[in-house]
């Protein structure tokens, strides 16, 4: 999806529905479309924050403006990606609200990412399981399990409405980088699966557009990563080559700076397509088995 024409309304509150407003973080990038949305649900008498983004002054500025006094009864992350929760402690600290979402987590790893850098302070108060709720004055949000994108990575489903705040797992602008080591192909398929199964609404992504067919976009998002894998063999087959032999072939339409960012999402297919004993990797170079 091409990037809609600025100004991009950072800092502006604009209502999508009755119980839901959105304030955009002025962060936008070739990672992060327009920048972060941050969701406030809820009313006058108790809200939610989720995604409170990147630590910005001017960022937060617009949220506690869009707060207006209102009780903050909870600040969630979808996950830990410094795009989305570095806001989570100053707000806290701004409103007095507990941080309840996803659980922190910790990147040993000297492998380098292509996507954002994980946010090493990120410290909730409270861990939501999947099927756990944070509740307010009419309104109600579950948490959905939904790891691939990242290990940790929640949805948010507003029983009241049909929403679902879907982070980076689905997003209508473009697909997510599964980026490992952290970042996992198969559970991120799993996750695709069991939102498929579900029957939301429409869907609210930190990142573009609202998805207004939710259905159909993860069938499609299944497809293409199914047709990724597919590529994938047939390029390798009596081939071995490396990652980085295969993404100019698999993405000559996607613009070379961006090159980084879908050899992480390759090497994730790769894995996945390794631990089914599909293909083999010697060092850096992998070939399908006989």
């Amino acid at each position: 999806m091409a990037m809609p024409p600025k100004p991009w309304p950072t800092g502006l509150v604009e209502t999508i529905e009755p119980l839901v407003r959105r304030v955009l973080a002025p962060n936008g990038s070739p990672f992060t479309y327009t920048g972060t949305q941050t969701y406030l649900v809820g009313t006058r008498e108790g809200l939610a924050v989720i995604d409170p983004g990147p630590d910005l002054a001017e960022h937060l500025a617009a949220l506690i403006a869009a707060i207006d006094g209102a009780p903050v009864l909870a600040i969630a992350c979808t996950h830990t990606h410094r795009d989305h929760s570095p806001a989570a402690a100053p707000l806290a600290a701004l409103t007095g609200a507990p941080v309840i979402g996803c659980a922190p987590l910790s990147i040993t790893s000297d492998e380098p990412r292509a996507d954002a850098p994980f946010d090493q302070d990120y410290a909730p108060d409270r861990v939501l399981q999947d099927g756990e709720s944070i509740r307010g004055p009419g309104w109600t949000l579950t948490a959905i399990a939904t790891p691939g994108h990242t290990s940790n990575h929640l949805c948010f489903a507003l029983e009241e409405s049909g929403a679902l705040f879907t982070g980076d797992h689905v997003m209508g602008w473009s697909t997510s980088v599964v980026s490992p080591p952290d970042g996992d192909m198969a559970d991120y398929l799993a996750s695709l699966e069991r939102l498929y199964e579900r029957e939301d609404r429409i869907y609210y992504p930190a990142h573009g557009p609202a998805v207004t067919k939710p259905r159909q976009l993860v069938r499609g998002m299944i497809g293409h990563r199914r047709q990724r894998e597919k590529q994938i063999l047939r390029l390798l087959d009596g081939v071995a080559q490396p990652i980085g032999s295969l993404v100019p072939l698999m993405y000559k339409s996607v613009p070379e700076a961006l090159w980084s960012a879908a050899a992480q999402s390759v090497k994730a297919h790769l894995i996945d397509l390794e631990q089914r004993g599909l293909v083999t990797r010697m060092e850096d170079v992998w070939t399908t088995n006989a």
